[in-house]
């Protein structure tokens, strides 16, 4: 099931975030995320959640691009799955959700900044429309090395 997110999610969301900061490159972020800072981002920008059995297991979340009223209808989204929940249609399931409510918002497109060794999720966004537009060689430092970012990019 794919709803709405909840401040209440922001433990489950934490939860799922923080094991992929911790233990992947497919974020260049170190710091792990705040559940109290995220029930305060979920009521100011979109969230939608899959759930099974009660339980959050997925997320996705957009905001925009870049600052400035020029970059206002484009979009950039961060989705997750929990590894035991992937490979059965909630990744798709969510960015479908997330796609429709934001155009129904006027945005115009949305990119996916993947982390360039990250070839599962690369795949999974070409397979939902998404086309490269750019790499951009070590731009992300984590682990001790650098890391390309590939921006891939769906027009809505």
């Amino acid at each position: 099931m794919i709803r709405a997110g909840r401040p209440e999610d922001a433990e489950a969301i934490a939860a799922i975030w923080n094991i992929i900061i911790r233990e992947t490159s497919h974020t260049f972020t170190t710091a792990e995320k705040d559940p109290a800072t995220l029930a305060t981002q979920i009521g100011q920008q979109p969230y939608f959640v899959a759930c099974e059995g009660g339980a959050v297991v997925g997320f996705v979340t957009w905001s925009q691009f870049r600052a400035g009223p020029g970059y206002a209808h484009t979009q950039e989204h961060s989705i997750h799955i929990a590894r035991a929940a992937r490979g059965r249609g909630l990744g798709r399931a969510l960015m479908t959700r997330a796609e429709a409510e934001a155009k129904a918002m006027g945005h115009h497109s949305m990119i996916a900044g993947v982390a360039g060794e990250n070839a599962g999720g690369a795949a999974f966004h070409a397979a939902i429309g998404y086309r490269e537009i750019a790499r951009l060689p070590q731009v992300g430092w984590k682990f001790g090395r650098w890391h390309d970012l590939v921006l891939m990019q769906k027009i809505l």
